[in-house]
């Protein structure tokens, strides 16, 4: 008797553990919310701006987050420019959105065709990132278009570009998909770079991140 009461013990014992550990990786799944996003890149984004020990949001609009806005995936919108390079350029003071000063350099002038138009951007190079070896390969492209200040943020959207991204004939991919906004866009406490008014396109980039509705 008691050798088949152990057993019964034993049994049930097994089958709790099982039990609450079915229920536990039950709970765990429905932890794991899906990635907001419809790319990686946006997905990414995301990430960044619901973890509060990184976004730039505010605390109320940090609680009321359910992703950024972006216009649909537009491959139309990822194009090759060509870069000419200005070596030794001046790192001078672009103006902000407070009294701020933020040096850059002219790393170079993009040309490139983009809906059947010509289209031109300087690119940039920060003279903080530039010391710093971390962000050294990183460059600074700032830009407004017909959509800025309606659809999109109206100080201007940014794109990252990578000095090991330019092939050798002095080409590089540009992806307008992959824009973001200054932080200044989010929070009024964060010091931005003003897009320079020669980075102006006369179209409407109906792609990347759209403007944050508050």
């Amino acid at each position: 008797m008691q050798t088949s009461q152990h057993l019964y013990m034993k049994i049930m014992k097994y089958i709790l553990i099982l039990f609450f550990s079915l229920l536990f990786i039950s709970c765990n799944s429905k932890d794991k919310r899906p990635l907001i996003g419809k790319t990686v890149y946006q997905q990414k984004l995301n990430s960044v701006f619901k973890d509060a020990s990184k976004s730039p949001l505010k605390n109320k609009d940090l609680k009321n987050f359910k992703g950024l806005d972006f216009f649909p995936e537009d491959s139309s919108y990822i194009i090759t420019a060509t870069l000419k390079k200005t070596p030794d350029s001046p790192f001078l003071g672009m103006a902000t959105n407070t009294d701020e000063k933020s040096y850059y350099r002219e790393f170079g002038i993009l040309t490139f065709t983009l809906k059947g138009k010509e289209m031109v951007l300087t690119l940039y190079q920060s003279l903080e990132e530039s010391e710093n070896p971390i962000f050294e390969d990183y460059l600074f492209l700032p830009f407004t278009d017909e959509t800025s200040g309606q659809d999109s943020y109206g100080g201007g959207r940014y794109m990252d570009v990578f000095k090991s991204n330019i092939n050798t004939n002095g080409t590089i991919e540009l992806n307008f998909n992959n824009t973001y906004n200054p932080y200044c866009a989010y929070n009024d406490v964060y010091s931005c770079p003003l897009t320079p008014r020669n980075n102006h396109l006369n179209l409407k980039i109906m792609a990347g991140i759209k403007d944050f509705k508050k």
